[in-house]
């Protein structure tokens, strides 16, 4: 990705114009995923992979035909079940790309993306990749507080905002499909959202049975699920399968780490479910004096008062305090570990986008949140 980023860049800003073929869709086995790129710079030279070697030289005359006419182009390449071995796209693989022309012309905001890229910051670039001729191409860039370009239409380019930073904030990249207008249940337009930002985190401390569950529902969301806990008998693989990792440490000093090491941001987000003072206090305390997504803990309302006077004694703020959700979780009468994971990521879900958790049926509006 920084090689092609950077010879990309590189051209852009002398202002010669490169072919770029971006996949946009796969089916079967492919060999290289949605958002992978090659590039065929004005001196003919191919920078980056889009299918591993196997329709490269036609995608390769395909861009350079591309700049010429200066006309996007989206075009899908298959291969039969008979040739695929031979040519790499295992089980009859098929891709489908978008290939354009980029130069500051066509693509004015690339240079603020690289930036964003270089210093993680979270970006997508939205392109329609199915719709009307005159429209293919068209392109919005998003960014968690603000926008650049347009697909068209207000109404378009509001309905893709909202879902492009709801696959922002879980990392993904995808294809949405719209009206012509943007109408979420029309048909017409397909949009191929490219995510430039590792997952959010999810940490989980406790190795319970509801961890299990929040585990579960935390990567279903989208999130980078860790469970940590310091009692080795009970933080293994087996027992958490929905969580990418399991981590024994005791909870505030593998905390502690990660904020050093840098590999937690304000998307972050925080489950304390040890009901133990000595693990739940300390990572608690690391955790509310940093700018985390959300912050909750497990626990009766009079394990939540204890937990509080422990937090003061320990010298929290009261504005740092009121930075902790406990009891975690919304009022959704759960009893179950399943139905408690499903409050406590509404509560997250309601904390990210700024819903106030009612039903919508009693609300008016819209449904969306900014």
């Amino acid at each position: 990705m920084r090689e092609v980023l950077n010879e990309l860049l590189d051209w852009w800003r002398a202002g010669e114009p490169v072919g770029m073929a971006t996949v946009v869709r796969t089916w079967h086995s492919s060999p290289r995923p949605p958002g992978a790129t090659m590039l065929v710079g004005p001196d003919g030279t191919a920078v980056g992979s889009v299918s591993g070697g196997c329709v490269e030289g036609a995608v390769y005359e395909l861009a350079r035909e591309v700049v010429e006419t200066g006309t996007p182009v989206v075009q899908r390449y298959g291969v039969s079940d008979d040739d695929a071995f031979a040519v790499g796209l295992t089980c009859g693989g098929i891709i489908e790309l978008l290939v354009e022309t980029v130069g500051p012309d066509t693509f004015p905001a690339l240079d603020k993306v690289a930036r964003a890229i270089e210093h993680r910051d979270p970006v997508a670039v939205v392109s329609i990749v199915e719709g009307p001729d005159d429209r293919i191409g068209r392109r919005l860039v998003v960014w968690p507080g603000s926008v650049d370009g347009s697909l068209g239409s207000p109404r378009l380019d509001a309905a893709a905002t909202d879902d492009a930073r709801g696959l922002l904030a879980a990392g993904r990249t995808d294809t949405l499909h719209y009206g012509l207008d943007g109408e979420r249940r029309g048909e017409g337009l397909t949009l191929f959202v490219a995510t430039y930002a590792p997952p959010a985190r999810m940490l989980v401390f406790g190795a319970i049975d509801f961890a299990a569950s929040v585990a579960r529902i935390g990567g279903f969301l989208g999130y980078h699920v860790t469970v940590c806990d310091a009692r080795p008998v009970f933080a293994t693989s087996k027992r958490f399968p929905g969580a990418d990792e399991v981590v024994v440490d005791w909870p505030h000093r593998y905390l502690e780490g990660e904020i050093e090491a840098g590999r937690v941001d304000d998307r972050t987000v925080v489950c304390v479910l040890t009901h133990d003072p000595k693990f739940d206090v300390p990572v608690l305390r690391v955790a509310l004096r940093r700018d985390f997504a959300y912050v909750g803990a497990m626990g009766s309302r009079r394990t939540h008062d204890d937990r509080v006077a422990r937090l003061r004694e320990a010298g929290l703020s009261e504005a740092e305090l009121a930075g902790l959700s406990s009891p975690i979780g919304l009022d959704l009468g759960a009893r179950t570990p399943e139905e408690t994971a499903v409050s406590i990521a509404a509560e997250i879900i309601a904390g990210r986008w700024g819903g106030g958790g009612a039903r919508l049926t009693t609300t008016v509006g819209r449904i969306h949140h900014d």
